[in-house]
C-alpha cells in the first residue's frame, strides 16, 4: 500500500517551523480514545493535523515542536513501553521507536509530561496552539502555563501570546504533495473498486445495507481499515435525504440508489457518489435527470485550474441544472432571474464541492480577504452536483417525485487543469447500464 514517507513529515515540520516566529513553541496533543459503549472503544484514529506532522499512530501522545532548540526541534511525549499492555492492546513505539522510527529528535514518556513540557514552554514568548479542539488539553495547558506563572517572581518567564495553530497549519495541508496526491488516487482506485462492485451486485429485492456490505468488503480487501465518512446508500425517494444514515430499506424495482461512499487510506480520504438504478435500466424521468446532474458534473472539471476561483465550478453547476429543470418543466422562467432568486434551491440545495484531503470535508479557507480563493496547484476538491425532487413537492409532476440523483468525483487541481481522481467508475448511463446488465449475465 502506498503511503507517506518519514521524509515528507520531516519537511512539513520543517515549512511549519519556518513560519513561526522565534522563540516559540507549537503544542499539539494525539486524538483521545473514545468509548463506543461501557468498556468499548471505538476504532482509533489519529488526529489529522497531528498525523499530518508526525505519522505517529497511538494515542496519549503530545507532540512540541521548538525551532532552534539545541537539543533538538521535535520533541515527541508518548507512551511507554508495556510488555502487559501490549499483550492486550497490541505493540507500542515507545521512546526509542518515536526517535527511531518517527524521526523524533527527543522523546520522553507521557508520565512525565507535567514535570518537562512546562520547561520547554518556560522562556517562550509565543505558544502556537489551537484552543478549543481538545477542551481537556486546553485545560492541561493553562495549568502549566499558570505553574510558569507562579514562578514568575524566581524569573519564571511565562509566555506572553497565544496563536492559533490552525491558521498555519491548514493553509499547509491545503497544498497537496505529489506524495499525498498519490496516497489519495490509491484511495479512489479502491473507492472506484467497491462501487463498481455495489452497481454490480444490486438488484430488487435486496436492501441497502448488502450493497454497504459489498462497500464495506471492498475497502478492506483494498487496505482500508474503514470508510473515510459513514456511507450513504438511500434507494428511492431516501435519495432525497443529504445525509441519509439508516441504510436499511428495501431496493424496489424501477428505483434509483444513491450511494455516497469512500475509503481512508493512511488518513487521506476518498469521496465518490454514483447513483444508478436498482435494476440495471434508468425510466425516461431518472434518465432525464440523470443526465442533467451530469453535465453539470462535466461542466465543473472546465472550471477548476489555476487561477480560477473556487466558486467558478460552483457557478457552472447551477448554470447547467437550471437550465436542465427549465427544460424539463420543473422549474418555469428565465434562467438568469430563477439563478439570480435562487428558484433552483428546492432541487439543489447544496454546493458543489468541499475541500477534499486527511479529512473527508478538509481544511483551508474558502475565501481570503472576503473573495473567494484562487485556485493553485495542489489543491484537492469534490465536485459533485445533485437534482432532488423532495416525494411532496406539489408543484411538479407525480413522475419526478422522488427521484434525487448525485455524481460526484474527486479531483486535484494541476498546473494546466485538473486531475480527477475518481474516473475509475461508469458514470454515463450507457456505460451503468451496460455494467450492470453484464452483471446480470454473469449471474
Amino acid at each position: 500500500m502506498i503511503r507517506i514517507p518519514k521524509s515528507e513529515y520531516a519537511r512539513r515540520r520543517k515549512a511549519l517551523m519556518a513560519e513561526m516566529e522565534p522563540n516559540s513553541i507549537a503544542i499539539l496533543p494525539a486524538a483521545p480514545m473514545y468509548i463506543r459503549n461501557r468498556d468499548v472503544e471505538h476504532i482509533y484514529r489519529q488526529d489529522s493535523d497531528f498525523q499530518y506532522l508526525s505519522g505517529f499512530p497511538e494515542p496519549e501522545a503530545v507532540i512540541a515542536l521548538i525551532p532552534g532548540r539545541e537539543h533538538g526541534e521535535y520533541v515527541l511525549f508518548c507512551r511507554e513501553r508495556d510488555p502487559a499492555r501490549e499483550l492486550w492492546d497490541g505493540l507500542r513505539a515507545g521512546q526509542d521507536g518515536a526517535i527511531s522510527e518517527y524521526g523524533a529528535d527527543d522523546a520522553f514518556p507521557i508520565g512525565d509530561i507535567d514535570d518537562i513540557l512546562p520547561g520547554l514552554i518556560e522562556g517562550r514568548s509565543r505558544v502556537y496552539y489551537a484552543i478549543g479542539s481538545n477542551q481537556e488539553f486546553d485545560h492541561r495547558l493553562m495549568e502549566w502555563i499558570n505553574t510558569i506563572r507562579s514562578k514568575a517572581r524566581q524569573g519564571a518567564q511565562p509566555p506572553n501570546e497565544f496563536v492559533a495553530l490552525d491558521h498555519l497549519l491548514h493553509d499547509l495541508r491545503l497544498y497537496k504533495s505529489a506524495n499525498e496526491i498519490k496516497v489519495m488516487r490509491s484511495a479512489a482506485q479502491v473507492s472506484a473498486g467497491a462501487h463498481v462492485r455495489a452497481m454490480q451486485a444490486s438488484r430488487p429485492g435486496l436492501y441497502e445495507y448488502h450493497l454497504e456490505a459489498e462497500l464495506d468488503y471492498e475497502f478492506r480487501k483494498g487496505g482500508a481499515k474503514m470508510p473515510a465518512y459513514g456511507s450513504i446508500v438511500a434507494a428511492g425517494k431516501n435519495a432525497c435525504i443529504l445525509h441519509y444514515r439508516e441504510n436499511d430499506a428495501l431496493l424496489k424495482d424501477g428505483d434509483l440508489v444513491l450511494i455516497d461512499a469512500g475509503c481512508e487510506l493512511d488518513c487521506y480520504a476518498s469521496d465518490i457518489t454514483r447513483t444508478f438504478p436498482v435494476n440495471g435500466r434508468f425510466s425516461p424521468e431518472q434518465k432525464a435527470i440523470y443526465e442533467v446532474v451530469l453535465a453539470a458534473n462535466e461542466e465543473a472539471f472546465k472550471h477548476i485550474a489555476p487561477g480560477k476561483h473556487w466558486n467558478e465550478a460552483h457557478e457552472a453547476t447551477v448554470q447547467v441544472i437550471t437550465a436542465g429543470l427549465v427544460e424539463l418543466g420543473l422549474l418555469r422562467g428565465d434562467i438568469q432571474t430563477l439563478i439570480a432568486t435562487e428558484a433552483y434551491k428546492p432541487f439543489y440545495m447544496h454546493r458543489a464541492g468541499h475541500w477534499l484531503g486527511m479529512d473527508v470535508h478538509d481544511v483551508g479557507d474558502y475565501k481570503v480577504g472576503g473573495e473567494w480563493r484562487v485556485l493553485e496547484p495542489g489543491m484537492a476538491m469534490t465536485v459533485e452536483p445533485g437534482i432532488y425532487v423532495a416525494p411532496d413537492n406539489q408543484d411538479v409532476a407525480k413522475k419526478w417525485r422522488g427521484i434525487g440523483v448525485r455524481i460526484e468525483d474527486d479531483v486535484v487541481v494541476t498546473r494546466t487543469g485538473c486531475e480527477i481522481l475518481t474516473g475509475g467508475v461508469p458514470k454515463t448511463v450507457e456505460q451503468i447500464e451496460a455494467l450492470m446488465a453484464n452483471a446480470v449475465e454473469v449471474a
